[in-house]
């Protein structure tokens, strides 16, 4: 699975940085560092006002943000992964 956080200066002010710490603890916590391949991206086309873009392999998530990143990861990486090994 890829990851990319979009880097951009738009995103980053909308606090990318908080959301690549946050995405490299979670994937080192789950031991998932074999299976989650972390990217920085410049823009990814699909900014809105609120939240960083990150896509996740060919899926595109607008509007995450520190109060629902731990959400996202469980959703759309922890989530697809487990699924993936049953």
């Amino acid at each position: 699975m890829i990851v990319q956080v979009c880097v951009g200066s738009s995103c980053h002010l909308k606090g990318s940085p908080d959301i690549v710490e946050f995405l490299t603890a979670a994937v080192a916590e789950h031991h998932l560092e074999d299976e989650v391949t972390l990217a920085g991206s410049f823009c990814i086309g699909k900014c809105n006002r609120v939240g960083v873009t990150v896509q996740v392999d060919d899926d595109i998530h607008t509007g995450i943000t520190r109060e629902n990143v731990r959400e996202f990861f469980n959703e759309n990486i922890l989530k697809p992964i487990k699924s993936e090994r049953n």
